[in-house]
């Protein structure tokens, strides 16, 4: 059943057209992201112990994310190119950060709910360019990537709903698909992820 919703606006063209004409620094990003996901699933782990029911659930998806991370490192060094020297700020995340709330609660709610916003978008790109790719096993790869993004959307919502009311979680996850789409909106066009 799909708990989360769509997102507002596709990414547009000229963001896959960026991406293609430099793919193995769409590659050194996307490690970046991927190493990014398993410690935001991490910190969700160490800032909220207490909630005992997503804490499994949270385990899983760092160490998928992290194995993504160990794929998406084969293939730069398949090509022989290296992972970034640091990671760098991501201003799609930092946008979205700035409107969370900083009540306890609320800041939990928003941050599992960006972080499904976040799949949810990386999901629709990954789509993007698994249809693009000539090379059938690099196209397998970003199809499998668009699936396993897809489901971590919906296991952020799934976990929002533990703890909240259904009608709350899903107006304020709306009212996150509205800002998100602002902020692709306004974002550099450039061979990343977000």
């Amino acid at each position: 059943m799909k708990l989360n919703l769509d997102i507002k606006i596709a990414s547009s063209p000229e963001w896959l057209e960026a991406v293609m004409a430099d793919f193995t620094a769409f590659l050194q990003d996307h490690a970046d992201c991927e190493r990014k996901a398993s410690a935001m699933a991490m910190s969700f782990v160490a800032k909220y112990p207490d909630k005992t029911e997503i804490i499994p659930e949270l385990i899983e998806t760092a160490i998928e994310e992290l194995q993504h991370f160990e794929q998406v490192y084969r293939l730069l060094a398949d090509r022989g190119a290296q992972l970034s020297h640091s990671i760098g700020e991501d201003p799609y995340a930092k946008a979205l950060l700035r409107h969370c709330h900083s009540g306890i609660k609320e800041r939990f709610m928003d941050r599992l709910l960006i972080a499904s916003v976040m799949e949810t978008r990386g999901a629709e790109r990954f789509k993007m360019v698994a249809d693009v790719q000539a090379d059938p096993a690099m196209a397998r790869f970003y199809k499998d990537l668009w699936t396993s993004e897809a489901k971590h959307g919906h296991i952020f919502v799934k976990m929002a709903l533990q703890y909240f009311e259904r009608d709350a979680v899903y107006q304020r996850l709306d009212w996150w698909l509205d800002r998100e789409a602002e902020i692709i909106k306004g974002l550099n066009i450039r061979p990343a992820l977000h």
